[in-house]
């Protein structure tokens, strides 16, 4: 049997494991193995899935896998882009503050900065998403909030730099 096929349905049945999305996503990306068709097949369907941005941040907190992280923090983003004005305040609340947590977290000392630091810029893209849905009207206090939060590290107050780079775009 295919074990990729196995993992896929499995996910796609709501039986979320992040073992298997590492699975799946380990396949896709690696040009030799027999499965990565399927893999693929299996990432899009995933992709389109109405729920799965719900564990999201499951899949970037607890993947050890950097694809799949970054296919944990697409599913975020596309739900951003697509869903944010039907989501109810409160998800959008925890949506807000997983992204800045985690991108304050990544980027506040320059060991992991360094490390991560595809990751982070792809995570800045995902707050600049949320900012061209919330800011100025929902969020008025963004601009105080980041020159506040820029005190606290060098290093921290360079990703808000571009963040704002970003933003201006």
């Amino acid at each position: 049997t295919n074990e990729v096929l196995t993992a896929a349905q499995k996910l796609l049945n709501g039986d979320f494991d992040i073992n298997s999305l590492d699975l799946i996503v380990r396949a896709a990306y690696d040009p030799v193995s027999p499965h990565r068709a399927d893999a693929n097949k299996s990432l899009m369907q995933l992709q389109e899935s109405p729920e799965l941005w719900q564990m999201a941040d499951s899949i970037i907190e607890q993947s050890q896998n950097p694809n799949s992280r970054f296919f944990g923090l697409q599913v975020l983003d596309d739900a951003i882009k697509t869903r944010w004005k039907i989501l109810p305040q409160e998800q959008k609340e925890g949506i807000k503050n997983y992204v800045v947590g985690k991108i304050i977290k990544m980027s506040s000392e320059e060991a992991s900065m360094t490390r991560e630091k595809v990751f982070i810029g792809k995570l800045n893209l995902t707050l600049v998403e949320i900012l061209k849905q919330e800011w100025p009207h929902n969020w008025p206090s963004f601009i105080g909030d980041l020159v506040g939060s820029s005190k606290s590290s060098e290093i921290l107050c360079e990703n808000n730099m571009q963040i704002l780079k970003l933003l201006s775009e």
